[in-house]
């Protein structure tokens, strides 16, 4: 169940207020028996909810007299603060990421063979989108038949996202895509590849119905491999991710003819 506590208030606070709403216009001394906020707490918790706006004070009067805001405006001013609070908080959290990306470097040596793997759609999806965003150089993608268990339309998005982010930092990107492909993604898709990646320097776009398999390679020296179902059913199983900039060089020439006789993509 939803408290005033849940949106910041303390407990001697909520009673205040709530019992304010009861009371009407009061004295902090009569508000403090009707709350069971002690007295000697009762004009810290009175200051402390004016603050928030929930409560107007009559000065002139004496003693001091307290009426509470009505509920609405009470709850809408509460929200804000919280909303304000959280902004902040993420605004402080994006500055220590951007800070720590700079301290932060990969000690694992390129030169080293490393593999992992996962299984399902969802864990082949973040795979992929995370090692696009560790692209530091280039990235080839190629992609076969739209799997019926993944949401192309949203995949695509995703993934023409993180190849964009990957331009702006400089990498460049080489897409071959099977026509069948191309005819499940979203209009969207389309549009974002026309307005943002068509003119820019370093992306291409090509078919060829020669695809018949989906990876991606990873600046020369990784490759994500994914795997069908091994039952037939056409759904995407799963990823193998292997470092092996041997296996990736080979893999590549493998890419390179089907790469230089497809046809170049118009959306």
């Amino acid at each position: 169940m939803a408290t005033l506590r849940d949106l910041g208030l303390s407990e001697y606070e909520a009673r205040a207020y709530r019992s304010l709403l009861n009371t009407g216009p009061t004295t902090a001394k009569e508000l403090s028996r009707a709350s069971d906020v002690p007295m000697g707490r009762i004009y810290d918790v009175l200051n402390s909810i004016e603050s928030y706006n929930l409560v107007r004070s009559q000065t002139a009067s004496r003693p001091k007299k307290y009426v509470a805001v009505e509920p609405a405006t009470a709850l809408d001013r509460l929200l804000e603060d919280k909303k304000r609070e959280l902004a902040e908080k993420a605004e402080t959290y994006e500055g220590i990421v951007e800070e720590l990306s700079e301290e932060l470097h990969a000690a694992e040596p390129v030169e080293e063979q490393f593999w992992t793997a996962v299984v399902g759609p969802e864990e082949t999806i973040d795979l992929l989108l995370e090692r696009l965003a560790a692209a530091d150089r280039q990235v080839v993608m190629v992609a076969a038949d739209p799997s019926p268990q993944v949401d192309v339309r949203t995949v695509g998005e995703e993934a023409l996202t993180a190849l964009e982010d990957g331009l702006d930092r400089g990498v460049a990107v080489d897409v071959l895509l099977n026509p069948a492909l191309v005819d499940a993604l979203s209009p969207e898709v389309g549009r974002r590849y026309r307005e943002t990646l068509q003119a820019r320097e370093g992306f291409s776009v090509r078919t060829s119905d020669e695809v018949s398999g989906t990876f991606t390679i990873v600046d020369d020296v990784e490759v994500c491999i994914q795997v069908p179902n091994p039952l037939g059913s056409g759904e995407a199983f799963g990823m193998i991710d292997l470092k092996d900039p041997e296996f990736a060089a080979r893999v590549r020439e493998e890419f390179l003819p089907s790469w230089r006789d497809a046809t170049p993509l118009s959306f």
